[in-house]
């Protein structure tokens, strides 16, 4: 039995269960929402599928219990109302998130949940810490998808530049999945040659190129006021691979012994989840930029948490 949850069924989390569904990956999937309504709802559309497809998918909701024996846990919830002005900054969602993660972790906990759980939530690097810190979890069990999708930006930007499949692009974006993010091109190569022995021949434009992918995701936001389908489909993909036992290399946002965060970089995701860091020799522009992407997270991360802290001090401060 390959059982799912979902802790949020917006429109990322109903997107992944869709895909679940749809593809027959799920023999069983379990639906958490606070919005009891929504859950339902969901439940019935999918239900509704069901004698349409090749598979059959048990559909339960809102039951922690039910996460004792949970494969795969995606914590999918926010708030993406607090992107709307925004300008680029995924931490404006940090308030909202954190105070998801303080009300349903201690219920993950309580559950005897021991599976694997892959986070989507932003900012997804200092939230996928917060949440593997709240539950206890291993640092293992709990990574987020931080700069898979990102990767999966540059590979498409660059393909439309020389006119190839995405999937011929190989390569990785490092750092946080946001604005501190970057491409590292000495790791990326076209159709087998490295992208930077390209450059002169193709007149391209890395810098362009980069800031290009790093502002796609706010490209499909302004248009539907919320991106979907490609980060159901990179949390779907890292799922597979777990319970493939696939030992995919992938960037995923995963915790660094040696910056003391979570953040994007190249792993390997298997059973267990993370079963290793991958170190790639890069340049001494690329290692810096990766260091101050981490101090990023890092700061942010603090600023943050003594912000939400004092708030949350002082309102219990006031008189009833």
């Amino acid at each position: 039995m390959r059982k799912y949850a979902i802790i949020g069924v917006g429109h990322v989390g109903a997107t992944i269960a869709y895909t679940l569904v749809c593809k027959g990956i799920a023999d069983e999937l379990i639906l958490i929402d606070t919005n009891a309504g929504k859950a339902r709802a969901e439940q019935l559309d999918l239900q509704d599928a069901q004698a349409r497809l090749d598979s059959r998918t048990i559909i339960k909701i809102n039951d922690y219990r039910e996460l004792a024996d949970t494969d795969i846990l995606f914590i999918t919830s926010g708030n993406i109302h607090a992107l709307d002005h925004a300008s680029g900054n995924r931490w404006a969602e940090f308030e909202y998130t954190k105070t998801i993660v303080q009300e349903i972790a201690p219920k993950v906990k309580a559950s005897g949940f021991n599976g694997v759980a892959i986070d989507t939530m932003n900012p997804c690097d200092a939230i996928t810490h917060y949440f593997q810190q709240a539950t206890g979890l291993s640092r293992a069990q709990v990574f987020g998808t931080g700069t898979f999708l990102d990767t999966a930006r540059m590979q498409k930007v660059v393909a439309e530049v020389f006119d190839c499949d995405p999937k011929n692009v190989s390569g990785y974006v490092y750092g946080e999945h946001g604005e501190s993010q970057f491409s590292a091109w000495s790791t990326v190569q076209v159709n087998g040659i490295p992208i930077t022995d390209l450059v002169t021949s193709h007149q391209l434009d890395l810098d362009a190129l980069e800031a290009e992918a790093r502002h796609g995701g706010w490209a499909v936001h302004s248009g539907k006021g919320y991106t979907s389908f490609a980060i159901a489909t990179c949390a779907v993909k890292l799922s597979e691979a777990v319970f493939a036992n696939a030992r995919l290399a992938c960037p995923v946002s995963a915790y660094s012994d040696r910056f003391g965060t979570y953040v994007g970089q190249p792993a390997i995701i298997g059973r267990d989840g993370v079963e290793s860091v991958t170190t790639l020799a890069l340049t001494a522009e690329e290692e810096a930029k990766f260091q101050n992407s981490a101090n990023t997270i890092i700061e942010k991360f603090h600023a943050f948490d003594d912000v939400l802290n004092t708030k949350t001090t002082s309102a219990q401060r006031k008189p009833a």
